[in-house]
């Protein structure tokens, strides 16, 4: 049975990597899906932390497909691993303005679209390194703790609209926005090293962060609010150590 059928999502990063596959799967469980990225390759070219493009993508999408139900803030930049003392105000601002102003943006002009319909799915794209440091720069983590707050803080302020507002934080994943570090693995030989500080031992898929969106977009998680989702391997299940013991299987 498709979990979203007759429903209406937008999706940003649509592009590529975690945007693209969500789109896909999306689609193939019945939604109407808009994808937008700042790129050409999706349905709408959007700046996704511009309010004047957020804006105008809800109100078009709405015009035309009769309401909205979904919205998928994905759409991030990650500003390198430069150090505090190297980086710019205006690298900061750039950062900030796509990972936590775009999700704001969303949040502002979907919700109120989607309690004229009863209710509807916020998502937004945090990450693990929004939860602790060491997995990304800092303004790009700085950017994703903001996230994960203001998704706490939007579910409360929507209280009694039937709007719930969730965040994914992924873990290390394949995508346009990681391919340097997976390249470099491949022309080094150091591919089987990527994800070795999880429990899995290995890197995540787009197609799995898409699966938590769809649990999060679908009414299988109507009772899950102002939550941050983690799809990590694990990885956050501890702070970083050195392993001592290893489980061995018989």
């Amino acid at each position: 049975m498709a979990r979203l059928a007759g429903k209406v999502a937008i999706v940003t990063g649509a592009a590529s990597g975690i945007g693209k596959a969500t789109v896909e799967l999306f689609r193939r469980e019945g939604a109407t899906v808009i994808g937008a990225d700042v790129s050409e390759g999706a349905d709408a070219v959007i700046d996704a932390g511009s309010e004047g493009d957020v804006h105008a993508l809800v109100e078009r999408v709405a015009r035309e497909h009769g309401g909205l139900d979904i919205y998928f803030a994905n759409a991030g930049i990650s500003g390198g691993f430069a150090s505090i003392a190297e980086q710019t105000a205006e690298d900061w601002a750039q950062i900030l303005r796509v990972n936590l102003i775009g999700p704001f943006l969303a949040i502002k002009y979907a919700a109120p679209l989607m309690n004229l319909r009863g209710g509807g799915s916020i998502i937004c794209t945090a990450s693990v390194a929004g939860l602790r440091a060491g997995a990304g720069g800092a303004a790009y983590s700085a950017s994703k703790a903001g996230v994960i707050n203001l998704v706490q803080s939007a579910a409360q302020q929507l209280a009694g609209s039937g709007v719930r507002v969730n965040a994914i934080c992924p873990g290390l994943i394949e995508t346009g926005m990681t391919r340097p570090i997976y390249e470099l693995a491949r022309a080094t030989g150091q591919e089987d090293r990527l994800g070795e500080l999880n429990p899995l031992r290995r890197g995540g898929e787009p197609e799995e962060i898409a699966q938590a969106a769809l649990f999060l977009a679908s009414d299988d998680s109507s009772y899950v609010n102002g939550a941050a989702l983690v799809v990590d391997g694990g990885l956050s299940s501890s702070h970083l150590t050195a392993r001592k013991f290893e489980l061995r299987m018989l």
